[in-house]
């Protein structure tokens, strides 16, 4: 029988706070909380984390489409892509287990990411604005592109469980300028549901997922989404953006020089 720790609650209701009010903060805040917080090993770090998000980002999920917030047909385009990718990469890792560069390869790949990820936040509103300046691309483009960019998302979500969130949310809203935010948010929220049940099962299956944690995870994660989905539309993300991407630099620089 697992124990709850109210610490990992505690952790799990704020970052699910956090991704239910921007979409954003799942595996880029989670995992490296894991890994520098409560000195958990990476690649179990990352297991845990899958299969937290997947959980949590399925009570999202279940509020945005109850407000009609998803547009489906491009969460089965990301995940075309996506899903096949995670499953091809987990085949890889799984053959490399037993190699000690693969600990340290997790790291330095959430640290990109995480730098990565606090500049797309840092940028939204450029990029928003410049994509909207543009033209859009035809349906062919849009959805040939948007398979790839699922497919990029599959690989590094595997290997780091980063990438789902901001880097999601900032390639939906240059491929469908569009699209309003919160609807962006949304797909992004919901497309992150299969891809990360099936890395977090893959990763489950070689060994990488502590039960105990999930559970104190899920038990603060899934009241703290619920809650800020519930309220996202009425609540000014600007800030709470440019602090949590000042957090993730930080803490991805932090990954990559240890």
């Amino acid at each position: 029988m697992f124990g709850i720790d109210p610490l990992y609650s505690l952790s799990g209701f704020l970052v699910g706070a956090i991704v239910g009010l921007t979409g954003v903060g799942g595996g880029s805040l989670m995992t490296p909380l894991l890994i520098l917080l409560f000195n958990v090993h990476p690649a179990t770090a990352v297991g845990t984390d899958l299969l937290y998000a997947a959980l949590t980002k399925s009570a999202g999920t279940l509020v945005h489409g109850v407000n009609r917030n998803v547009d489906w047909g491009i969460v089965l385009k990301l995940g075309a892509g996506s899903v096949t990718a995670a499953v091809l990469t987990l085949w890889a890792l799984s053959g490399l287990k037993a190699d000690p560069a693969i600990t340290k390869l997790i790291s330095q790949v959430l640290g990109g990411m995480l730098i990565l990820t606090a500049l797309t936040l840092v940028l939204r509103r450029w990029l928003l604005g410049f994509a909207r300046s543009h033209r859009e691309l035809s349906p062919t483009a849009q959805t040939a592109l948007t398979v790839g960019t699922g497919a990029v998302i599959g690989v590094l979500v595997s290997v780091s469980s980063v990438g789902a969130g901001a880097l999601g949310v900032t390639a939906l809203m240059l491929l469908y300028p569009r699209l309003p935010v919160l609807r962006v948010v949304a797909t992004d929220v919901a497309h992150a549901v299969p891809l990360t049940a099936v890395a977090g099962l893959g990763h489950w299956a070689i060994g990488n997922v502590d039960g105990g944690m999930l559970l104190s995870l899920l038990v603060g994660s899934i009241p703290g989404i619920l809650i800020a989905s519930w309220f996202s539309p009425k609540v000014p993300e600007a800030v709470l953006r440019l602090l949590l991407g000042a957090v993730l630099a930080v803490v991805g620089i932090k990954l990559l020089t240890s």
